[in-house]
């Protein structure tokens, strides 16, 4: 039985080393254009050189998203871009568009070819038409069973590998290829431009009485009717390994490390335990449940794993997330007074009870002894985020454990 490839998404530098950290076997990521993420930070040329050279440090792949569905104007660009990432060397590109497809076969073959979900793959033939082309992997719709995954592992070659979402938020559009954005914002969805109008909220009109809004209560909030829950299968890992999936996808290249770092040690802990015993997985569920809620989440469904979703994988009464800890940072370094150094990202003021998560498994919960800025001066706090700070804990720590405190 194959143990199955964690990849997780990433943002910025600093969100694929917490991954890699962390304990994702691979990092998806974004470029500055064509990653469907126009809104998330994504990669600098630079930042993505430095990034595959961290990862493949430590024995970690990663694929660069190149999804978006191309019009006319994107081709001439989009071969310079598939040439920039023929000098750099991800170990894969995400692409959905078939004409950039054979373009990236054409400028660079020696990179594998990993066909988006975004290419609406339901069925086993579709797979063995994008294999025929030279397609490593193909990801599958997220509105397949995992009845449907285990039938397209049974009709398809063995070296073609299936992708498959296993967490995260989902799109209430087909696969994502979503028109709403596009019909009320002008920003295309499909061009990584997403305003995700399905969170917004609702009303009727009746089409002989224009102007007067009905609204749908579903309490005195209103209702989202097209509002998701998020993925999660943290609970069903047997099932995903039995359909015969190879890499469990995460979703949010838009989320903080404080996110990536809970998901990615929750998914890392669950999976090795299943592998290591699988009696020793299912005594653990209540923890990894534990752990996965400490994230920022919209509350959970399996989606269209086990048949179509019920009314209860819709959330109509909010569309915000659950958020249970805040971000402060991630430790890098230490200065000549032997204080740890980190990027604030959020506020918090000495004296404060803050906790250290570590890639091991660990939470240590600690008190702020002491903080000092760049030039050796006390603070009692760091009024300005992104500003970097150095602090003493009073314990020991390593770089890359992550700081967070627990929301009241």
């Amino acid at each position: 039985m194959k143990k199955p490839e964690l990849l997780i998404p990433a943002s910025c530098l600093e969100v694929l080393k917490t991954a890699v950290n962390f304990g994702a076997d691979a990092v998806y990521i974004g470029g500055e254009v064509f990653s469907l993420r126009a809104k998330s930070k994504n990669f600098s040329k630079e930042d993505m050189i430095q990034g595959i050279a961290y990862a493949h440090a430590k024995g970690v792949r990663v694929f660069v998203t190149a999804n978006i569905l191309a019009h006319n104007r994107d081709l001439a660009e989009f071969e310079q871009y598939l040439m920039e990432l023929k000098e750099i060397g991800p170990d894969a590109l995400i692409i959905s568009d078939p004409g950039i497809f054979m373009m990236a076969r054409k400028i660079c073959p020696e990179i594998e070819i990993h066909v988006s979900t975004q290419a609406n793959n339901t069925n086993y033939a579709t797979f063995n038409f994008w294999h025929g082309l030279g397609a490593k992997r193909v990801v599958t719709a997220r509105e397949l069973s995992l009845e449907e995954i285990r039938q397209i592992r049974d009709h398809i070659p063995d070296d073609l590998e299936i992708e498959t979402f296993v967490h995260g938020a989902m799109c209430i559009s087909y696969s994502g290829r979503c028109l709403l954005s596009s019909f009320l914002a002008g920003r295309d969805a499909n061009q990584g431009a997403c305003t995700h109008p399905c969170r917004w909220k609702y009303a009727l009109m009746e089409e002989t009485r224009p102007g007067e809004y009905y609204p749908v209560f579903e309490n005195e909030r209103g209702t989202f009717i097209l509002n998701s829950k998020d993925l999660c299968m943290i609970d069903h890992i047997p099932d995903l390994v039995a359909a015969g999936i190879d890499s469990f996808k995460v979703e949010g290249r838009m989320k903080t490390a404080l996110y990536v770092a809970d998901v990615t040690r929750t998914y890392r802990q669950a999976i090795d335990d299943y592998f290591q015993d699988p009696a020793l997985y299912e005594s653990r569920l209540d923890h990894y449940r534990e752990e996965i809620a400490k994230g920022t989440y919209r509350q959970y469904t399996t989606g269209f794993f086990y048949g179509r979703p019920d009314e209860n994988a819709q959330i109509y009464d909010s569309n915000t997330y659950i958020k249970s800890y805040t971000y402060l940072g991630l430790i890098s370094g230490k200065n000549d007074a032997g204080f740890y150094g980190f990027e604030q990202r959020n506020k918090f003021s000495v004296g404060d009870t803050i906790e250290v998560m570590k890639p091991d498994g660990r939470d240590v919960t600690v008190t702020v002894k002491a903080m000092m800025d760049e030039e050796g001066n006390a603070i009692e706090s760091c009024p300005h985020p992104k500003q970097r700070i150095f602090i003493d804990l009073g314990v020991s720590l390593e770089d890359g454990d992550l700081l967070r405190r627990k929301d009241d």
